[in-house]
């Protein structure tokens, strides 16, 4: 598998992960910054958090590493929440706020 497909397979993984306050997935809603897929398969994903007192603070980065993890191929998965830049509702995609109402 190349890095551009296994990359691939990790925006996959990622827009299965939802918010539990949100019903659109965390890709979506601009919270992933950044995929870097280095050599031998090892995933780092920057992302942030709707607010830094998030309820889901410690769940969301985990089921991320968890669901990449699960991926053939993967051979580490690792997470790192920022807050730098901070969240923003302009960090959604057109679809996020269509879908809740933004639009």
């Amino acid at each position: 598998m190349t890095e551009e497909e296994l990359k691939e397979k990790v925006m996959e993984a990622i827009k299965t992960v939802y918010d539990p306050e949100i019903p659109v997935n965390i890709y979506e809603l601009g919270l992933i910054y950044d995929v870097t897929v280095f050599p031998v398969n090892n995933v780092h994903v920057v992302m942030t958090l709707t607010s830094p007192a998030c309820p889901s603070a410690q769940e969301l980065p985990q089921e991320v590493e968890t669901k990449i993890g699960e991926i053939e191929g993967v051979a580490q998965a690792t997470v790192e929440v920022t807050f730098d830049p901070p969240y923003s509702q302009d960090m959604m995609s057109e679809a996020a706020r269509l879908e809740l109402g933004f639009m």
